[in-house]
């Protein structure tokens, strides 16, 4: 099966939260990956999100350890959605 990741940036202007992620995240540049696969069978080419993943902590932190962690895709669409808000 074929897949593809989209990397993208995204800016929070606030502190957000993300279910299961504990503490609160600063503000700042997040990078987001999404993961997709090729859904094979149709005729025209077609791609499935099968995970999304946010690193932590923020771009440019100072901090010694990072980490990918998988995100639900509609926990991350309302932290962004309200942050947008917000600002």
């Amino acid at each position: 099966m074929n897949t593809r990741t989209t990397e993208t940036t995204v800016r929070f202007t606030s502190a957000f939260v993300l279910p299961g992620h504990g503490e609160p995240q600063p503000p700042g540049e997040y990078r987001v990956d999404h993961h997709e696969e090729l859904i094979d069978g149709i005729a025209r080419v077609a791609w499935r999100r099968v995970g999304t993943f946010i690193h932590l902590p923020a771009i440019g932190s100072r901090a010694t350890t990072r980490q990918m962690v998988a995100v639900d895709p509609a926990d991350f669409a309302a932290a962004l959605k309200k942050d947008q808000q917000q600002s």
